[in-house]
């Protein structure tokens, strides 16, 4: 995720990193040289695309703007509902950590490190990463680190062990209900992010943007450049950087959980967990949070 104050107005002209703009310059500079082609037609033979007018691509343009603004707000949903899930599988493990704050020490050491554990395999797993060794750094799920969910295997561990502790008269019936419950919400959270994860925007929706895209771009220079001239690169530009880069940018945010810039910075948030489960514990080594590097937090 890309962590930076509001642009000023030099930052709007001259930044690079952090935009969308190294994602889409080779598109960018393909339509300079179709617009640089149209120009010199247009003027080496005067009214050859007199014919082509500009007020279907104003319409079309419209169109397009509206269909493309609909994918975004659907790839921005997909990103926002991750968030929401990250958010809500750090209220959970506060929460369990706090209902097993009157365990003793060992009991409370095995449930919070398998807290950390599965968080850190929940982010190994969205990121398509090495999550047994992710687990493994926590705690131990034996045979279980070779089944098709690893990370849910943590989960059923500390169920198993709270189970336990009731049946051995550590907690009650009521206490066991409520950490239960906690359990489940952190089952819900990876089941919704493996949702996102494995349900992306339709292909042939994503294909359809594109293409219009594209074609649009590249013959608009053709209705421009007859009566604009050289003034036809700075709409035809701007047009195409608009439309690219929202393409770019919707496809970033279809994949949260990816390492793409815009991505949502799942082990920064893993590393909270980590931290302030820690701190619960009594450590006095606390890894300290991830910072953004060249202004990404990842």
């Amino acid at each position: 995720m890309i962590v930076r104050s509001q642009p000023s107005f030099k930052d709007v002209l001259l930044t690079i990193h952090g935009s969308i703009l190294p994602r889409i310059i080779g598109r960018l500079i393909t339509i300079a040289l179709v617009s640089v082609a149209a120009i010199l037609a247009a003027q080496q033979h005067p009214g050859i695309f007199a014919r082509i007018s500009a007020i279907p691509f104003t319409l079309i343009g419209i169109a397009l703007s509206v269909f493309m603004s609909f994918r975004n707000n659907a790839c921005y949903a997909r990103w926002w509902e991750g968030r929401k899930l990250w958010g809500d599988l750090i209220i959970a493990c506060r929460s369990l950590a706090r209902q097993v704050s009157t365990l003793d020490r060992e009991d409370r050491r095995f449930l919070l490190r398998s807290l950390c554990g599965f968080s850190a395999g929940l982010a190994a797993r969205l990121r398509n990463a090495d999550e047994p060794a992710a687990i493994k750094l926590w705690c131990d799920i034996g045979s279980a680190s070779s089944s098709p969910n690893p990370t849910n295997a943590v989960l059923d561990q500390i169920g198993r062990y709270c189970l336990t502790l009731m049946h051995n008269g550590v907690i009650g019936p009521i206490h066991y209900s409520v950490l239960e419950g906690q359990l489940t919400q952190l089952s819900m959270v990876q089941g919704g992010c493996e949702r996102i994860a494995s349900t992306p925007v339709p292909f042939a929706y994503s294909l359809l943007l594109h293409r219009t895209a594209l074609i649009f771009c590249i013959t608009l220079p053709f209705a421009l450049a007859g009566s604009l001239d050289w003034w036809t690169l700075l709409p035809v530009l701007l047009v195409a950087y608009t439309f690219f880069g929202l393409d770019a940018l919707g496809h970033q945010l279809e994949d949260p959980f990816g390492l793409e810039p815009n991505a949502l910075p799942l082990y920064a948030m893993r590393r909270t967990v980590e931290r302030e489960m820690l701190a619960l514990l009594g450590c006095k080594e606390i890894p300290p949070p991830l910072e953004p590097r060249n202004s990404v937090l990842r």
